[in-house]
């Protein structure tokens, strides 16, 4: 199976040890086909170290995702996209619709 070329646009992002990995306009995994990130990605341990490596990227993800899935009659709409992307911090509803507001 060959991998599509990301674009500058859709860079892929690829945790070290996962080989799970996704670019946009879909955002699903490459490898197992699940809404990215996938279920193998977020069991990946989390420490507070790497939570704060994660921050930066995965908020420059995530205002992509919202900009891709938002809209789509069947997609998510952008709180749940913040929470998806940024699962592995503890964000209430609220918080995350003001995260998502600040992505746009």
């Amino acid at each position: 199976m060959t991998e599509p070329t990301p674009t500058s646009a859709y860079p892929r992002v690829v945790l070290p040890l996962t080989g799970h990995r996704a670019c946009g306009p879909a955002w699903r995994c490459d490898r197992c086909g699940e809404p990215w990130p996938c279920p193998t990605l977020r069991a990946a341990p989390t420490d507070a170290a790497r939570r704060a490596t994660m921050i930066p990227e995965f908020s420059r993800l995530t205002r992509q995702a919202v900009r891709d899935l938002r809209g789509r009659p069947d997609g998510p709409d952008p709180i749940a996209i913040v929470r998806r992307f940024l699962w592995f911090l503890p964000l209430t509803d609220s918080e995350a619709r003001a995260v998502a507001l600040r992505l746009r």
